[in-house]
């Protein structure tokens, strides 16, 4: 036998890199399988970074109801449940993972006979659009998705480019058959969301029009372009505008009735077409920030003709060079499939918010062009500062660095002069807390990744940490912690402010602003005077200084902290974890804790009322479906016992990470859920982004290629590798062996073998 047979076989342990360029990777991704449990994570078709995700969305329930919060909307983050019986359409834009939400822009259903404007229910979906479907009749991949609609027998297909999304419709022989437009649909929907909609019909196969919601974004705006590849032979419309006072003389037109110029707070649109037996009908629909002609421009350069098939095969193209940034050989099909599929979602978000001309929509509402950059949107930076944009610091350099620049220009468009806390669309919705967008920026400018000004990044992140009225920063600098009866989440705030300010100094050295240096490292100290000795465990303190009296260290509600607990959050100190484990009693006793941690059980009423923390996402009290735990297991490290933080990992990984349509323990997260996967499954992780170490843990690859933009690369194998063999006996980089139990980012980029030798017994 042959050595490529040997390797191709696994029974060499160097990766299968032979077979690389004969196997398709993108076949191992499975958008349907590997979604959240919550369901939070879409299954349609996109590019890399596309700013369209064309996905369906299988119900319509509205964000309030009698003007109370309906919790069952949650679920609905991405607009897909796994168990839903029905499809209500296709949307354009979806968030990936998110524990909130909004987007679910210009729907589109295929329907055939009376024409119906109503969505229907789930239970009686003969009196809407929306139609029964079987899951068996179901295929995702990446760039493509189709369905069969029950219904009417109808077969849905999509496919997208960055900015333009391509359905194909399958008709059957009818005088009747219609491609519905529900411009009033969204996700986290209420009545009031949609503040104007325009649709203006310039000929019998193209529509143009807008559409500004009020939500999670306050002033959001999406044009659109719409082509079918038939003349539609008769359109129509409905206003659902409820109790508008004033309507002006527009009534002297029908408007229900082939009108081509169409304005209203909620409009819906049907279009008619007579089709033969099989016949498709294609439609082409193109998105832009900034204004309908750039909306028809993006079509017309991205998405010229109507060859369904080559945009399929050309965005697949793109994902295949996506995946093959890290070439990864498995221990059995269903890893290869979970690899993969994290790289997939790791790959879905920040989207590209900028047309093909360059210009954007700004922070301040106004038209800006990027220059010698892309820009973004949706920066989910709560969850992704932690490993997700490490990750492209290592695989996607230069992608990032359009990111931080697109902070930049956010920050410059500011009139509050304040970087992203989640940027959204040409707004932010200051989701979540800390101002993390300084982790991103110091990371990569110490990276070497960021090439703009370090000065002006610097300016920003110092502004942005001085912004006294946000959220307790105020007081922070005054006292040096949040003030309890300040913020509800005092605690939690104050430990990622002071990890923020860690990193602002660390860029302030680089850069030798001493003052600022000092400045920033004092306050990165701040969580020292939330410690509690007296029950080892941060706590709440008022603005006397008292420590809450009344205080339970598991409770996730109403403690201080933001989705998590005590018991978690007192480990969040990233930057300084030596002097944590010293002011908790040394190693032993954080040993001891950690231990502790993932062994006790945590009743659900700890978290009932917590809708990001699930049981599916818990062990013992580790949550790692939530993220302020995720760098928790690797400070077994600085205990002296590496080889817990060995076996917890790949505990962690067996119990959150699975094959199937719930295959997540929480929200991905805009891919951090990923990114952690994809960082321990190589064998070691950015416990503190900012910092020039990445901490050794249990590698799950049996080998695995890095590729570098600079055409370097890092081969990870693991001789022994096996379901048993979690303990790491020795580890070493080009020969050299590592005992600090770290990596640098430098040696990583500089490429060669990371070689691990596994054992079933801890190396003690």
């Amino acid at each position: 036998m042959n050595i490529k047979s040997l390797v191709c076989l696994g029974l060499l342990s160097f990766p299968c890199l032979l077979r690389a360029q004969e196997t398709k990777l993108i076949q191992y991704v499975k958008p349907l399988i590997g979604t959240a449990r919550m369901g939070h994570t879409f299954p349609g078709a996109t590019v890399p970074f596309g700013a369209v995700q064309l996905s369906p969305d299988t119900d319509t329930l509205s964000y309030a109801v009698n003007g109370r919060y309906n919790g069952d909307v949650y679920k609905y983050c991405a607009g897909y449940q796994y168990d839903d019986p029905t499809i209500v359409g296709f949307s354009h834009t979806h968030f990936s993972g998110t524990g909130h939400s909004d987007l679910g822009d210009i729907l589109v259903m295929p329907t055939q006979g009376k024409v119906q404007l109503n969505p229907g229910t789930a239970s009686r979906p003969e009196e809407g659009y929306r139609s029964p479907y079987s899951h068996a009749n179901e295929r995702a991949e990446p760039n493509y998705y189709s369905v069969l609609l029950d219904k009417h027998r109808i077969k849905a297909e999509m496919t997208t480019t960055t900015r333009v999304g391509i359905h194909r419709y399958t008709f059957s022989q009818s005088d009747a058959s219609h491609l519905i437009l529900d411009l009033t649909a969204g996700i986290y929907n209420y009545e009031g969301k949609n503040v104007w909609t325009v649709v203006k019909v310039l000929n019998d196969s193209t529509l143009v029009g807008y559409r500004q919601t009020n939500g999670w974004s306050r002033t959001r705006t999406v044009y659109f372009a719409i082509k079918t590849s038939k003349p539609f032979k008769n359109y129509g419309a409905k206003y659902e505008d409820g109790k508008t006072v004033y309507n002006g003389f527009w009534r002297k037109f029908d408007q229900q009735n082939n009108f081509p110029d169409l304005a209203a707070h909620n409009i819906k649109l049907h279009l008619d077409f007579d089709t033969k037996e099989q016949e498709a009908v294609l439609m082409k629909v193109a998105l832009s920030p900034v204004s309908m002609k750039n909306a028809l421009s993006n079509m017309q350069i991205e998405a010229p003709d109507w060859n369904f098939e080559a945009y399929v095969r050309q965005g697949q193209l793109a994902w295949e060079k996506e995946l093959r940034k890290i070439e990864a050989d498995m221990l059995n099909k269903e890893d290869l499939v979970n690899f993969y599929t994290a790289m997939y979602h790791a790959s879905l978000m920040p989207t590209i918010y900028m047309d093909q001309n360059g210009e954007y929509k700004g922070l301040d509402q106004e038209v800006h062009r990027a220059d010698g950059f892309t820009n973004y949107t949706s920066f989910s930076l709560w969850d992704t500062f932690r490993a997700f944009h490490p990750l492209l610091n290592l695989i996607n350099p230069s992608r990032n660095a359009d990111m931080v620049a697109s902070m930049m220009a956010h920050y410059e468009q500011s009139v509050l002069k304040m970087l992203p806390i989640w940027s959204h669309y040409a707004n932010d919705n200051w989701c979540m807390s800390g101002y993390h967008s300084v982790s991103v920026i110091a990371d990569a400018i110490l990276k070497g990744v960021y090439k703009g000004d370090p000065e002006a990044a610097l300016q920003a992140c110092v502004q942005t940490a001085n912004a006294r009225r946000y959220e307790g920063i105020g007081p922070y600098m005054d006292k040096g912690y949040v003030p309890d009866d300040v913020s509800g989440t005092s605690v939690s705030n104050t430990l990622e402010y002071a990890y923020d300010d860690w990193c602002i100094a660390q860029l302030a050295k680089k850069l030798g602003k001493d003052n600022i240096y000092q400045t920033f490292s004092k306050r990165a100290a701040s969580w020292k005077s939330l410690y509690d000795k007296s029950i080892g465990f941060m706590r709440p303190k008022d603005s006397t200084g008292k420590f809450r009296p009344a205080f339970d260290v598991l409770d996730t509600h109403g403690q201080g902290f933001i989705e998590g607990n005590s018991w978690n959050y007192s480990l969040y100190v990233p930057h300084q974890p030596v002097e944590l484990m010293e002011l908790m009693g040394g190693k032993k006793k954080l040993e001891i804790y950690l231990d502790s941690l993932f062994t006790m059980e945590l009743p659900d009423k700890y978290f009932e009322h917590t809708e990001d923390i699930t049981r599916d996402g818990i062990i013992g009290n580790y949550v790692h479906g939530n993220e302020p735990s995720h760098h928790v297991a690797y400070l077994y490290n600085i205990t002296g016992s590496p080889w817990k933080a060995q076996a917890r990992l790949r505990q962690i990984i067996r119990n959150q990470y699975h094959n199937g349509h719930a295959g997540l323990g929480g929200n991905d997260d805009c891919g951090q859920m990923s990114a952690w996967y994809l960082f321990t499954a190589l064998g070691f992780y950015p416990v503190a982004p900012g910092e020039d170490s990445y901490w050794i843990g249990s590698p799950l690859v049996k080998s695995a290629k890095i590729n570098f933009e600079s055409g370097k690369s890092l081969v990870v194998t693991a001789h022994n590798q096996s379901e048993k063999n979690v303990y790491v006996k020795s580890v070493s980089l080009n020969g050299r062996r590592l005992t600090d139990w770290k990596l640098s980012f430098q040696e990583i980029i500089n490429g060669g073998t990371l070689l691990f030798e596994m054992g079933p017994k801890p190396n003690t």
